[in-house]
């Protein structure tokens, strides 16, 4: 039986491993928290900080494959632990080019891939020598995550909103729709991709919304989604599973976003509307079983369930009003803290029509809320 190691333990984490069920393996868990929501799923659990050296290091040099459920890790100690032999999904190669937002600029121009034009800045003062260039939006090249780390840059008085640290100063597209593709890789070059969704962002928090799929869009824009998210993932030569976020403009153009190299927010819904879910497909990959069918089973709604209110223990209110409705999964985190703005679950809602879907999501939103309990 193989040994699979997770760097992470948050909610990609734990729904990696309820698809492991299914698979002969081992499973163990690097996190900082013991609470963590992969903590309680996992055959074997270690207390250690991914973004260490030592602690990756001990954690990956017993097992047999490790991964990633988040990009922030210490990628010299994957270094190590590939050079002696431990197969690491994707390559850690790859994540030092997706992990640095300059240097994952600088792969989609060098692969002619797509992409918003863009500057490199090196401190904030630096946007001061390129206000021809704005409205731009400015992307910490390091450390940004949900949302956080991306500033929009109208004109020179929002300059103060920029990072004083080396980032991208990305021109702004004029964005009809925003898309991601997730398409899986392994370790023969065969490759499978899922059905394009459509991805709604809440203005205020700058993090995913809600997420139809199939995206509305025409099948020609289709077409050549998957054909550069192929050419994204081709190009990096390594397996895994990875999510191509894309613009699509005005004029009806497409520009890759950013890249992230695992199971992700935009393929939560594949765990009821796909034939092989995300989780699924990685484990596949990462066992070297053939690549899952990315068939569409039911056009799928779905929609985040995000902290509102004060920071405390997690109270999901509305569970019962919601959990009756036809073709509905709700799925909960095991988050013990609830927080403003924090991840805390999802729902997907099947039906045959993604537009009637759509029309559902205002009245779910409404019966539902998870925020942290007084505890007074």
């Amino acid at each position: 039986m193989l040994k699979v190691g997770i760097l992470g333990g948050g909610q990609l984490g734990r729904m990696l491993l309820q698809a492991a069920v299914n698979y002969p393996v081992e499973t163990h868990v690097l996190e900082n928290d013991p609470e963590c929501p992969a903590a309680q799923l996992c055959h074997h659990f270690t207390l250690g900080d991914i973004r260490n050296f030592d602690d990756v290091y001990a954690f990956g040099r017993s097992l047999d494959r490790l991964t990633i459920e988040i990009e922030d890790v210490n990628i010299e100690a994957l270094k190590k632990l590939a050079s002696e032999g431990i197969v690491v999904v994707p390559d850690p190669r790859v994540l030092s080019i997706i992990k640095n937002k300059i240097l994952q600029k600088k792969y989609y121009r060098e692969h002619h891939i797509p992409t918003a034009a863009f500057l490199i800045t090196q401190s904030r003062e630096e946007i001061r020598n390129h206000i021809s260039f704005l409205p731009a939006v400015h992307k910490i090249g390091e450390g940004g995550y949900d949302g956080k780390g991306v500033q929009i840059i109208n004109n020179a008085t929002e300059i103060d909103k920029g990072f004083d640290a080396p980032s991208v100063l990305e021109k702004r597209v004029l964005i009809k729709k925003e898309l991601a593709v997730m398409v899986a890789i392994n370790e023969k070059g065969e490759t499978a991709v899922y059905p394009i969704v459509e991805m709604c962002f809440d203005p205020s928090l700058n993090l995913l919304d809600f997420q139809l799929c199939p995206a509305q869009i025409e099948e020609p824009i289709a077409l050549r989604a998957a054909e550069i998210a192929l050419q994204v993932v081709k190009g990096l030569q390594t397996p895994g599973l990875f999510a191509v976020e894309m613009f699509l403009d005005q004029n009806n153009q497409l520009f890759v976003n950013e890249t992230a190299p695992r199971v992700h927010n935009s393929g939560h819904h594949s765990i009821e509307a796909i034939a092989s879910s995300q989780f699924d497909m990685l484990w596949r990959i990462l066992l070297s079983i053939p690549l899952g069918s990315t068939r569409l089973l039911s056009p799928s709604v779905m929609i985040n369930l995000v902290g509102t209110g004060d920071a405390g223990p997690t109270l999901y209110k509305g569970l019962d009003e919601v959990a009756a409705t036809p073709g509905l999964y709700i799925h909960q985190y095991g988050k013990k803290l609830s927080k403003p703005g924090r991840k805390m679950g999802h729902m997907t809602l099947l039906g045959p029509d993604a537009k009637v879907l759509q029309q559902q999501v205002s009245s779910l939103k409404s019966k539902i809320a998870v925020s942290g309990e007084s505890e007074r």
